[in-house]
This record gives C-alpha cells, structure tokens and sequence, in this order.
C-alpha cells in the first residue's frame, strides 16, 4: 500500500512538468529577390522544384563510377557521417535526462557496537540486510529547463545530418569537376603532342630550306621558338594530367580505376539540361540552409533552458524496499521501508550569471539570424552565377569553335601560299601560332562552361525531377 502511494505521488508530481519558455520560433526574413536576375547574361531557363539523385544529371559511366567510388570511400564524408552519429548520441544523451534514473541496490552490514552504546550494557554484533528500488535526484522540468535543452541537442544533431548532405553534395561535384579538368588535361597534352609534331616537321622543312638558301637563319629561329615553346607546355600537361588523377584518386579515398587512365575524349551531352526552379525553392533545396536554420532553431530552444533558470529547480529522491536483520526475513510481513526526499532550490543571488547565460543565449540566436540570412544570400548569388554562365556560355563556346575552324582555314591558305613562294615564314608562323592557340581556349572554354554546369547543380541542392516548365527572364 505505501509502495503503491508512493508511485502515484510520484506520478503527480510528474504531472507538474509540461510549461515551456522557449520563444516563439519565426523563420526570419530574407532580402533575396523574388525571381532570379534578367538581363543579357540569363536566357530562357527550365524550371521545376523536385531534386533527383546524381545519376540523373551525370550520363557519363566512367564518371558515374568514380562518383560511387568515392560515396564509399572518401574520408570526409565518413567523418561527417561519424559527425552526424556523435551527435544522435549526444541527443539521447540529453533527452535521457527527461526521464528518472531508476536503480536497484542491495546491501548488507555488519558492526560491532560497544557496551556503553547499546541498551543492554552488552556488547552486540548488529546486522542489517536490504533491497531497494529508488530513483536519485530526478529534476522535475516543470518550467521546461531539460526540454528546451533537449530541443536544442535535436536541433544539433539535424542540423549535423544536414552537413553531412551538403558534404555529399560537394563530393559529388568535386569529384566531376575533378574528372572534367583531367579529361581537359589529357585533351590539351594530346593536342600539345599533336602541334609539336608539327612544328618538328616545319622545323625540318624551315631548316632545309635554309641549307639550300631559299629560307632565312631567321626563319629557323622562329620556328625553332615554337618547337621548344609546345615542348615546353607539352611537360606542363604532363604534369597536370598527373596531378589530376592525384587530386581524383584523393577523392575517391582508393585507386582510379586502371581502366579509365587512357585519354577519352568527353561527351557532348555528358551533364543535363538545368531548371533552375524559384529561389523560394532553395530553401527546401539546399542542405546547408537548412542546416542554418536548424542551428538558428537549436540557439532558440537555448533560450528557453536560459529563461527557465531563473525559476526554482525540484529534484526528487525516493526509494522503496525490504530492510530486515536477517537475510531471511527480507520479505517477511512488516520488513517493508520507503523514503522520499523532494528538494527545491531557488536562485536568489548569483553574481548575475543567470541574467548573462540568458544575455549571451539571445545574442546567438541573433549571430545565427545572421548566419542563416548569409547563407540564403549566398546560394541566391551561387545560383544567379550559374544561370548567367549557362547563358553565355553557349555562345562562347560556339564562337571559340568557328575561330578554330577559322585558324584551321587560315594555316592551310598560309601554309600553302609559303609553299607556292607567295608569302614568307612569318605569316605561316603567325597561323600555327593562332591555331594552337584557339584549339587550346576551346578545351579550355568548354571544361569552364562544364565546370559551370555542375557549380549550378550543387547550387541548386543536389539535382532535380521531371516535370518541367519553361519560364522566360
């Protein structure tokens, strides 16, 4: 009976707990705009709000490969998922102090009590054997300290999960630009090999002419320039290329596979068309806003836990059980005991640290406001960077490729004319020179325009899904 006394008092006064004085959360205002910039530099773009994986934006299997490969292996993002994983624990940690400590103990003591202390006038050996169940200084939440703490270890941990997105998305882009500039790397060591062949063989025609006084000892000088200026750069590419599969294989966490080591060249339609959706939508989109978001929230419930330390805290402890002298009459009729001790503590005087805990909790709460702004702000930029660069990027790319075809024509006429004595070495030389060139700004303006479609689908949060609208800027 007194057991059953002592539960339901307790359950009373757990009955208490439920206030909370965490503010009312507001998701705070942004400045961005309400649409994405218009002007020259942004074209009709596709729109949608649903964010598919990477393997509906990237159509190349070697790089879909190098992707998974690095899904499975890359240490960052193994360090972040170890990050989100110490922080769940830190959160049942927290949310374990909602409930009691519920404990069983035992023990047994024997003492030997001098005569002058015991009522006999006799010495005596006395026992004491016992079994409690009982719980220890249990606060009981009722102005909502631990569940504001609690909410805030939440927030914590969801906005660590977050992270861990926003890494994985930056893996997965890493690693494409990583893939496009060693392909680029290889394309322009090729066309390097390719153009210093052919200086080798203006070189031989320049220096026999020479020996049969029909060229210059000038004429042999220039072109020799262009034979060491292509090795030249030919020893750059190849260290590049190097580097880029260091740098790749840094990101995968494991070996390029051998198979993908040979030069190929990259696909015209390697990556997917971009919607660019509203910028509402990167709100929902974006890991890293809402992992600032989650943050702002954490440092809102630490309010809370700050406002509820000004009121008076009440811990229980209480324990039920069986005490006898004897082990053997441990449950025998009236060895029954209970003990229940509530405790209150009231703040009176403190220095003002109660009043600065709280200061300092609303000042981050304002830095997280901040934060959060910040990083709207920047994704709005990161996004309106992607859309001008897939605006002008096409008509660059396009405009590099008829200067190369431009040059091409060019060397051919003047390679043709120096043969038929028109023109001199120099005019030649000029057009070797401009070809090489252009052909190199080509590889070069597309690895960008690439680089610049896979910077947009990381800004836009990962990807995308069909149904798809056409929206004019």
């Amino acid at each position: 009976m007194k057991l059953n006394r002592l539960s339901l008092a307790l359950m009373m006064v757990a009955g208490l707990q439920g206030c909370s004085l965490i503010p009312e959360y507001h998701r705070p205002t942004s400045s961005v705009q309400t649409a994405w910039p218009q002007g020259p530099a942004y074209k009709t773009v596709a729109q949608s709000d649903n964010v598919p994986d990477w393997q509906g934006f990237f159509h190349d299997p070697a790089l879909r490969q190098l992707i998974t490969l690095s899904l499975q292996n890359n240490l960052d993002l193994r360090k972040a998922a170890l990050n989100v994983q110490a922080y769940r624990a830190q959160y049942d940690i927290q949310r374990a102090d909602l409930l009691p400590t519920v404990g069983v103990g035992a023990s047994s003591s024997r003492a030997r009590v001098p005569h002058d202390l015991t009522t006999s006038g006799k010495a005596e050996v006395q026992s004491q054997t016992g079994v409690e169940v009982g719980l220890s200084s249990y606060e009981l939440d009722v102005f909502g300290r631990i569940r504001s703490l609690d909410s805030a270890a939440l927030e914590q941990y969801l906005a660590t999960d977050e992270a861990q997105s926003s890494v994985r998305i930056g893996l997965i882009s890493n690693v494409a630009t990583a893939y496009l500039t060693w392909r680029t790397d290889q394309a322009l060591l090729q066309v390097t090999r390719d153009t210093l062949d052919s200086y080798n063989k203006s070189l031989s025609l320049i220096d026999a002419s020479a020996q049969a006084g029909t060229a210059s000892a000038l004429d042999v000088r220039q072109a020799r320039t262009l034979v060491e200026g292509a090795r030249a750069q030919m020893h750059l590419y190849t260290r590049q290329v190097a580097q880029d599969a260091n740098g790749l294989q840094l990101l995968l966490g494991t070996e390029v596979p051998g198979a993908l080591a040979g030069v190929t060249a990259l696909s015209p339609d390697l990556l997917a068309d971009v919607p660019a959706g509203l910028p509402s939508d990167l709100l929902i989109r974006r890991p890293d806003i809402r992992a600032a978001e989650h943050q702002l929230e954490a440092a809102n419930a630490n309010i809370g836990a700050a406002r509820a330390a000004f009121f008076p805290s009440i811990s229980l402890t209480a324990a039920a059980g069986t005490t006898s002298h004897n082990l053997d009459g441990l449950f025998n009729g009236g060895s029954g005991s209970w003990s229940f001790a509530p405790q209150i503590n009231v703040p009176i005087f403190n220095g003002g640290r109660l009043r600065a805990n709280l200061s300092y909790a609303r000042i981050e709460k304002d830095i997280n406001v901040v934060q959060y702004q910040q990083s709207i702000q920047t994704a709005f930029r990161e996004v309106a960077d992607g859309l001008a660069a897939k605006g002008t990027y096409d008509g660059q790319v396009q405009a590099q490729t008829a200067l190369v075809l431009a040059d091409q024509e060019y060397y051919d006429m003047a390679r043709q004319r120096y043969e038929e004595g028109v023109d001199n070495y120099l005019t030649l030389l000029d057009a070797q020179r401009e070809l090489f060139a252009a052909r190199q700004q080509l590889l070069t303006d597309r690895l960008q325009q690439m680089t610049s479609e896979v910077q947009l689908y990381k800004a836009l949060g990962g990807g995308w899904e069909s149904g798809i609208a056409l929206v004019q800027h």
